[in-house]
């Protein structure tokens, strides 16, 4: 992937493409193609294959996607499962049909099973259930995966499929309807904290365990691997680190300087009781994050801030 590459970035605007497109840029990258939502429906096939045609990007990050949390999972689930699906297909196969030369599948580390041992490798994919609360956007991502593999197999194609943990950092969403925990919880004490409301109520018990990774991390790791990685098995990106929700909660109240008390609501779910992946194959490789976790937040807040 040269200089002057012709890159397409689908999905620009969201929390993952955004992150790409600024990496690209800060790195010299002159060639870069996007596309908004209104000049490029990726639901349409055939506008989609005719941009291909007229555009011959050389290379592809397909961020394009509907994401969100537990809630957003649980009230969405055939919007998921549909608009996932249909974005992926008719990106993958235009690709092929117009000879690009790479593309890069954004998968999500919910593809691996509830219960999969800890901290989690690529080989365990399909080796059991999926977390119910949000299983529709997993079996999309894990189609995504097979297709790429499939065009790879059948066709001779170089896509490769990419599986980060979860994400935070600038241009998140931050609705509490939708949005994932780390940026909900940037949202809810900065809230609590401007209102002088005494408490804060959280989903769950805490004791769920989760790895975060910025996504300016998750940008670079990508870029790193549209040059160096050509194969068709998937390849995990994190930081291989977790901690506790409830743990996390208390460095987002301390980052916010919230003072009030924090209520966890039982009731409702923790989701997937660990999620930690393994990501030695990514380390060999020579790649691994830069960016703290403490940093990360007190980094994200400053740009949520700016921007609610």
């Amino acid at each position: 992937m040269r200089k002057n590459s012709k890159i397409f970035v689908a999905g620009h605007r969201g929390l993952v493409g955004s992150a790409i497109k600024r990496k690209l840029e800060k790195l010299g990258y002159t060639n870069i193609v996007i596309r908004t939502r209104k000049q490029l429906d990726l639901f349409d096939k055939n506008k989609t294959l005719k941009f291909f045609e007229k555009e011959k990007p050389e290379y592809v990050f397909l961020a394009a996607a509907k994401v969100g949390g537990i809630m957003a999972n649980k009230n969405y689930p055939a919007q998921f499962i549909y608009e996932n699906l249909v974005v992926e297909t008719n990106v993958i196969d235009s690709a092929y049909l117009t000879k690009v030369k790479k593309l890069l599948f954004l998968g999500s580390s919910c593809i691996y099973p509830k219960l999969a041992p800890q901290p989690i490798k690529e080989k365990y994919l399909m080796t059991g259930f999926l977390e119910s609360t949000n299983c529709n956007y997993a079996l999309a991502k894990i189609a995504g995966i097979f297709m790429c593999q499939a065009y790879n197999k059948q066709y001779g194609t170089n896509f490769i499929s990419v599986m980060p943990t979860n994400l935070y950092g600038p241009n998140d969403n931050f609705d509490l309807n939708n949005s994932h925990v780390l940026p909900a919880l940037i949202r809810k004490f900065y809230e609590a904290k401007v209102n002088d409301t005494k408490e804060v109520v959280i989903w769950g018990s805490g004791k769920a365990k989760r790895e975060f990774l910025h996504v300016d991390d998750l940008a670079d790791a990508c870029i790193f691997l549209m040059q160096k990685y050509n194969d068709s098995e998937i390849i995990n990106i994190g930081t291989g680190r977790d901690l506790s929700i409830k743990e996390l909660a208390e460095k987002i109240k301390k980052v916010v300087g919230y003072s009030g008390k924090i209520v966890w609501d039982k009731t409702k779910p923790d989701g997937t009781p660990r999620k930690l992946l393994n990501v030695n194959k990514l380390h060999k490789l020579g790649w691994k994050h830069s960016i703290p976790l403490d940093k990360g937040i007190a980094l994200t807040y400053e740009w949520y801030k700016t921007k609610c």
